[in-house]
């Protein structure tokens, strides 16, 4: 029974964060109608910047994940100006574009913190807290499914209760009458952008010393992130809150008993066979031309 529960609470802290990856995935997506493959790599910089600014030079760690929030927003907003939006109508040039900046961030890591062992960050909250009777969660854990709850929190009154919100859910839902409206496509872009980077951002900047950190980190995480986006449906973000609890359960349960590899197996073929069966995801919608 306590490695059921504590398998429950090591799920539940993954889904925070598979879901905020998500949540980041779906707001670039469902506004500029394009995949974007660099996202763990956004994921990574964030991490990386905690290494840097906490590990190494000794800064609080509060301002080393804020760090991380402003390095990976403005590649984001770096990559919108110079990559997607020149490539608005070509969403496949813009796919394409995002590995090579998926490459190009991969050298960068390397090229400053080396290729080798992981870098090690240490717990900005060390210690751990007992849940029930012999179940136990790290503090960091704790501090990071915490505020990763309270910015899924705000974005969702973000988008459900501000103008700029309603922008972003009008452009996402028709680019051609939100335009007719008077909403500026390149602005509405720029801030999907940089909101959906700097979500990655802090993701990888609040994993950071619960993982390891390493140039290469951002292919298991775009994983996860394209399987929970796309089981929970292109464009919806309950619908992506709702598959990144579901997967993170799953995986971390299959994990647990039969090991990772089958697990990360499991989940891609569970996407193939939602694709087959329900090509729109669990809460996504048909689109018309």
């Amino acid at each position: 029974m306590e490695v059921i529960l504590q398998t429950c609470i090591n799920a539940l802290v993954a889904s925070g964060f598979s879901a905020l990856m998500a949540v980041g995935l779906v707001l670039i997506f469902g506004v500029m109608r394009v995949v974007n493959f660099a996202h763990g790599e956004l994921f990574m910089a964030g991490s990386y910047t905690v290494w840097y600014l906490y590990s190494k030079s000794g800064w609080p760690f509060y301002l080393a994940v804020l760090g991380g929030v402003v390095i990976a927003a403005l590649i984001g907003l770096l990559m919108e100006r110079a990559l997607f939006r020149p490539l608005r109508h070509n969403p496949l040039g813009g796919l394409i574009g995002s590995i090579g900046v998926l490459f190009i961030l991969q050298v960068l890591a390397v090229k400053i913190g080396g290729l080798g062992l992981m870098k090690h960050v240490p717990p900005a909250l060390p210690g751990v807290v007992e849940i029930f009777e012999g179940v136990m969660l790290a503090k960091q854990r704790l501090g990071a499914l915490i505020v990763s709850s309270v910015l899924l929190l705000l974005i969702w009154l973000f988008l459900t209760r501000t103008k700029l919100g309603w922008a972003l859910r009008a452009t996402a839902q028709d680019t051609e009458a939100a335009a007719l409206q008077g909403i500026s496509i390149n602005k509405i872009s720029m801030i999907a952008m940089g909101l959906g980077a700097g979500v990655a951002g802090i993701a990888g900047a609040l994993m950071a010393p619960l993982t390891r950190v390493q140039p290469y980190m951002g292919h298991k995480v775009i994983i996860t992130a394209f399987i929970v986006t796309i089981v929970g449906g292109l464009g919806s973000l309950s619908g992506a809150i709702l598959a990144a609890v579901l997967y993170a359960f799953f995986h971390t349960f299959v994990t647990t008993y039969y090991g990772g590899v089958i697990a990360t197996i499991l989940g891609l073929l569970i996407m193939l066979i939602v694709l087959i069966v329900k090509p729109t995801g669990l809460m996504g919608t048909q689109t018309s031309e």
